[in-house]
């Protein structure tokens, strides 16, 4: 037999050679700075375009400077005015020129709410004052028809009295003549005029004395203050005091009273009385509205 043959040992590598490290690179010195001129600018150079074309203004002129413009624009091309002239606004009524009616431009609303609390408040202020000023406005009504319109005399239903001396009853007070007169005794008496049907007193007219003749006038006693006492239909009494001239002829007394049923004259005061002497009051008219 043959002998095996010898093994073979694996090749090994040759270790690689050591290479030495680089020596460190040192900076080398920097040497000092040296200042530098800024440069100069340069114009730049113009540029060559090539020219558009111009395009025809044949649209209307504007209304400010005259120059034409291209229809579709809204504003001159030299003067910036619009082109397009809008309407004049409508005139607004007087009473929109007034306050609080007149718009005015605010910041957060158009003034609307503020203008209709306004209006609101005023109505109810008129409302109310109507209703407090009713009765005296209801006068001053009666008082200017008064005036416009004309008068009648209208004459007393019944006349009394408290008190009258002998041949001088009330009656005579109203009977249309001023040479009779009613007598009355003594200061306080009265006399009493009552009307079937109510109307509007707007005055009456009384005659004092026992005669319009000036030398007869004196021979009896004259009322010089009376009280007025106006009875309407529901009740409700006016009443006057009335100072009268001692001096014959008529004296008007104006009332200006509605609803009259009722006038009652009561003597307060009164010139030339004495022994044997009565008051007289020698006639009393009333007048109405008609």
């Amino acid at each position: 037999t043959e002998a095996p043959p010898p093994a073979v040992e694996p090749a090994r590598p040759s270790p690689a050679p050591v290479r030495p490290a680089p020596a460190p690179v040192r900076p080398a010195p920097q040497a000092d700075p040296v200042a530098v001129q800024p440069a100069k600018p340069v114009a730049p150079r113009p540029v060559s375009r090539p020219a558009e074309a111009v395009e025809t203004q044949d649209g209307p002129p504007c209304p400010r400077c005259g120059t034409p413009n291209l229809p579709e624009r809204k504003f001159c091309r030299r003067c910036a005015a619009p082109l397009t002239l809008t309407a004049a606004a409508p005139e607004l009524p007087w009473w929109r020129t007034r306050w609080p009616f007149r718009r005015r431009v605010r910041i957060g609303g158009s003034g609307n709410a503020l203008r209709r609390t306004i209006a609101l408040l005023a109505l109810a202020a008129v409302v109310v004052a109507g209703i407090l000023l009713y009765p005296a406005g209801r006068v001053v009504f009666q008082d200017v028809l008064d005036k416009l319109r004309s008068t009648a005399s209208i004459t007393p239903s019944a006349t009394s009295a408290s008190a009258a001396v002998e041949g001088h009853p009330a009656a005579l007070a109203d009977d249309g003549l001023s040479n009779t007169y009613w007598g009355a005794p003594a200061i306080g008496d009265s006399v009493t005029f009552s009307f079937r049907t109510p109307f509007r007193l707007v005055d009456l007219i009384v005659h004092t004395g026992d005669s319009v003749d000036p030398q007869h006038f004196r021979q009896q006693g004259r009322p010089t203050v009376l009280t007025l006492e106006v009875t309407e239909k529901d009740g409700e009494v006016h009443t006057q005091q009335v100072s009268l001239n001692d001096q014959p002829g008529p004296q008007t007394v104006p009332t200006g009273i509605s609803d009259v049923t009722q006038v009652r004259l009561t003597v307060r005061e009164a010139a030339g009385t004495g022994p044997d002497r009565a008051i007289a009051l020698s006639e009393v008219e009333f007048f109405k509205r008609t």
